[in-house]
């Protein structure tokens, strides 16, 4: 059945049905056919393999067919290939790209590829900030990251307060 799911969510215009049931649930296949720029026809089709996969789900009201989302398939997904792979490492990166595209990992574990798009700046003020450190690697640092400034380590509450002897950063070159 995953492998249903997964050939379901490959079409981008199936991922738009799912997305305006979820906006709406309970929507008749005329006022799916008015959100997308699709024929009927088509529109009936990606349901159908909707259907197949238990991604929607069908009920009646009189002469009306109402289509429903039917999340469970995609939570099955997500508790075994994310919440496994580390759920809140993905979250916390996702945010992190979420935060610098509006406005170290642990190598032996996991490797987590991801493009944000942001400047070095950006990047670096995310990446020293205690919020983000705190979420992400499990401490932060707080200091003003100049040479000879004091830091404070605070890891699960405990803190740790020090002069660092050396801050560098480098300049990205495009």
């Amino acid at each position: 059945m995953t492998d249903e799911v997964f050939r379901a969510l490959a079409d981008p215009g199936r991922r738009q049905l799912l997305d305006s049931l979820n906006h709406r649930n309970g929507q008749t296949l005329g006022e799916l056919c008015g959100q997308l720029d699709m024929a009927r026809q088509s529109v009936s089709k990606h349901l159908a393999v909707l259907e197949g996969a238990n991604l929607v789900t069908t009920g009646w009201r009189g002469r009306e067919k109402l289509h429903y989302l039917n999340a469970e398939p995609i939570n099955a997904i997500a508790e075994r290939w994310i919440d496994q792979y580390r759920r809140e490492r993905v979250r916390a990166l996702a945010d992190l790209k979420r935060a610098l595209e509006d406005t170290p990992m642990d190598q032996s574990e996991f490797v987590y590829t991801t493009y944000i798009n942001t400047t070095p700046q950006k990047l670096w003020q995310a990446l020293t900030e205690p919020a983000f450190c705190r979420r992400y690697l499990g401490f932060a640092i707080e200091s003003d990251w100049e040479v000879g400034s004091t830091y404070v380590w605070d890891e699960d509450g405990l803190k740790a307060d020090g002069r660092a002897q050396r801050f560098r950063t480098r300049q990205h070159r495009a």
